[in-house]
């Protein structure tokens, strides 16, 4: 009968649409009691010969039916009203709230689990609220005010009647805490099943490839049958807690009738009140009995209510507390002063002391072998991680002092790993920028080197992707994310590897054409390949976290060092096209 907090809480996203459903629901049961006391009255004029209004009464017994039809389907379309309000606006919240938690809580989630929790766990707050809540109001109001009715036309009949009640009502409590440990066991098997389904779906090229098709589906099968038995396991104590409210009900309108017939033999009851008595004793029992038919229908909102709000109350790993709008009349620079950062509690740190300027409206590449920190430093710049040591500044100002959505819509990103959505393509790059133009979206896929490729498509602009836009190339897929990008209105443009897919003796010309495009912006070019950075102004070389050396391509080759000998091991494995890293 306790309701979680959670649950509460979602509630209140649809008050008045649920008080409408709950108001809607009492007048259903006002149709019960009438049609009750109607048919009382029509069997007592039987029993006593009298006809002369059972028309009229079996006519009013028909009307309270038509009635109950009618509020009953209002009700029904009230509490499906409520039930989207609640589920829209729930999805709406936790959906917003993920966008806040950032990449570094979804790194450490599921994402399976993440979608059992959206999709499933709200579909089931969403039958709670509307279905369960209404009737568990109705519940606690009808009963009483019968007993009192009852109470003033054969007071014997509670004596069969309140224990009963109270033993389907209280009796069930009794079973809540052993029915929330097995919910809670079931929906986090259920979670887990449906991450590892998802995770299969995603990985099944990888496992085709590995030859672990086999494995994955074993495991899949123990997955299920582990959900079975929390399954089996819930629906043991759920079918005593129903078996329990059941052995009320049906004793206590048995009680209650061999009281009024007793009663009406001792001749202290008159045919009406006998019949009233009843009739009403099952119309106490009414309410109880669709509360355990909603409550087994909203169960699984409980057995979710915790992950939900797990999920709800989930801290960032960065606090969004600045107040700045990240809105610059011009190219902004960026500074990284004396940055370290580092993953966990043990180990060398990512970043050592890194300190560089990247300066307003110039190109700055950042290279260095694998490991060097590179992309930990977008992910400070752009406050997915916080530094440990050191200040990052954009246009002089503490990107602390942003808010955090102000400063992510000013820097436009394109990482190595490129989502799209399963949309038109023009639809994808209007993610960037919904009202762009046709032909501002041309001029960004030709300057992205993708153009000519989407206009040999048999729709065009209108194609359709395939979920993560799988019916392109790696290659096709990245210029497709770059020249989202540049629709973006945004005063700095990063590149993380966005190129990595493409071609090394195109990728010189697209990153090329893409600092040129940038106009005035602020570009910071993260790449592992050298082809993609020698065109930029400054070069910065990291190793081991650290700053190595920052210049132009020819100096840097001139001073010889790291950067001079990733050149020169491009070159050894015939990775660098003849020319393109030329002092």
């Amino acid at each position: 009968m306790i309701v979680h907090p959670e649950l509460r809480r979602a509630a209140r996203h649809a008050r008045r649409r649920l008080l409408t459903a709950t108001f809607l629901q009492g007048a259903v049961t006002l149709t019960h009691l009438a049609q009750a006391i109607l048919l009382a009255l029509s069997l007592a004029a039987v029993a006593r010969g009298d006809t002369r209004q059972l028309p009229l009464l079996l006519a009013a017994v028909l009307g309270s039916v038509a009635a109950r039809a009618g509020l009953g389907y209002v009700q029904r379309r009230a509490a499906t009203r409520a039930g989207a309000e609640v589920r829209v606006r729930l999805r709406d919240e936790l959906l917003a709230h993920l966008g806040r938690l950032g990449p570094a809580h979804l790194t450490g989630a599921r994402a399976g689990a993440v979608r059992t929790t959206l999709v499933d766990g709200v579909e089931g707050v969403d039958a709670y609220v509307s279905r369960y809540l209404p009737q568990l109001l109705i519940t606690l109001a009808v009963p009483p005010a019968l007993l009192a009715v009852i109470a003033v036309i054969e007071p014997v009949a509670l004596l069969g009647l309140v224990p009963a009640l109270l033993l389907a009502l209280a009796g069930p409590r009794a079973w809540d805490r052993l029915l929330a440990k097995r919910g809670k066991e079931h929906w986090d098997t259920y979670e887990g099943l449906g991450a590892d389904y998802l995770e299969a779906l995603q990985g099944m090229p990888a496992l085709r490839a590995a030859g672990a098709v086999g494995r994955a589906r074993e495991r899949l099968e123990r997955r299920s049958a582990a959900l079975h038995q929390a399954t089996v396991a819930k629906l043991r104590v759920s079918l005593v807690d129903t078996g329990l409210t059941d052995l009320a009900v049906q004793g206590g309108t048995v009680a209650a009738a061999l009281l009024a017939c007793w009663s009406a033999a001792a001749g202290s009851t008159a045919a009406t009140g006998t019949y009233l008595v009843l009739l009403l004793a099952s119309e106490c029992f009414r309410p109880v009995r669709d509360l355990s038919r909603e409550w087994h229908a909203g169960y699984l909102g409980v057995s979710a209510a915790d992950g939900l709000k797990a999920l709800r109350t989930a801290e960032a790993a960065v606090p969004d507390d600045g107040t700045a709008p990240a809105h610059w009349p011009r190219p902004p620079q960026l500074r990284f002063d004396s940055v370290e950062f580092g993953y966990g509690d043990t180990g060398e740190p990512a970043l050592g002391g890194v300190t560089f300027t990247a300066e307003a409206g110039r190109t700055t590449a950042i290279v260095g072998p694998s490991g060097a920190g590179k992309s930990t430093l977008v992910a400070l710049l752009l406050r997915h991680r916080v530094p440990q040591q050191g200040l990052i500044t954009v246009d002089g100002r503490d990107v602390a002092a942003y808010r955090l959505d102000s400063l992510r819509q000013g820097i436009a990103v394109v990482s190595q790993e490129t989502y799209l959505f399963h949309a038109t393509i023009a639809d994808n790059l209007r993610l960037a920028r919904p009202g762009a133009a046709d032909d501002e979206l041309v001029h960004a896929a030709r300057t992205a080197g993708i153009h000519h490729e989407i206009a040999a498509l048999p729709e065009g602009y209108a194609t359709v992707l395939g979920e993560r836009g799988a019916t392109l190339s790696g290659g096709q897929r990245q210029r497709l994310a770059l020249a989202r990008a540049l629709l973006a209105d945004a005063s700095v443009l990063v590149l993380d590897e966005a190129t990595s897919s493409v071609d090394e003796r195109r990728e010189a010309d697209i990153v090329r054409e893409l600092i040129e495009a940038a106009g005035d912006r602020t570009v910071l070019v993260v790449a592992h390949r050298l082809a993609a950075v020698r065109h930029a102004d400054r070069i910065v070389v990291l190793n081991g976290g650290r700053v190595d050396a920052i210049g132009t391509h020819a100096t840097l080759i001139e001073a010889g060092g790291v950067y001079a000998e990733l050149v020169e091991a491009g070159r050894t494995h015939g990775r660098t096209p003849e020319g393109d890293l030329a002092a």
